[in-house]
């Protein structure tokens, strides 16, 4: 049974798997995202995170999902192309997942059972945002709607911490 965000691996958009414990020790925020949605301008906002803490530790985990409205219909080349064309993406990217349901990847099966949202344990919609401490522990959860600029008290308190 995984117990902490290392105990997962996931496919990177260019087809490597990646180990999550890869990040162990750093401060994460992992993001469903979507290149077609009304909250895709976040992606601006992600990238300013990562941007201003990842010298010290921190790191955002981009999932793009496509199961709800259809909101990223592209194959994962374009997803990427998009990502850097329109938001100068840097942050590490990883091909499509479901995040609810029966096939939703195992990282957000247990996102989900450790930090519930007010759906309970299901993904409301895209760029819902999981905050996971240095242990690999889920500090916090947050709702789509939630500006990444919002939480840069929180991953500070975290890096801190």
């Amino acid at each position: 049974m995984p117990t902490t965000l290392g105990d997962f691996k996931a496919t990177s958009l260019d087809g490597r798997e990646i180990d999550l414990a890869d990040y162990d020790g750093q401060v994460v925020l992992v993001v469903n995202t979507a290149s077609e949605c009304g909250l895709t301008p976040q992606y601006q906002g992600l990238q300013e995170l990562y941007d201003s803490f990842a010298p010290r530790g921190f790191t955002v985990l981009g999932f793009p999902c496509d199961q709800f409205g259809h909101q990223e219909p592209g194959d994962e080349a374009e997803i990427a192309s998009f990502c850097e064309r329109n938001y100068g993406v840097t942050f590490p990217m990883f091909a499509k997942i479901d995040v609810n349901g029966d096939d939703a990847h195992p990282l957000f099966q247990w996102l989900r059972s450790e930090k519930t949202g007010v759906l309970g344990d299901k993904i409301k919609w895209n760029f819902a945002k999981f905050l996971v401490g240095r242990d690999g522990q889920v500090i916090k959860r947050y709702a789509p709607t939630t500006e990444p600029a919002k939480l840069a008290g929180d991953v500070e308190a975290a890096l801190a911490g």
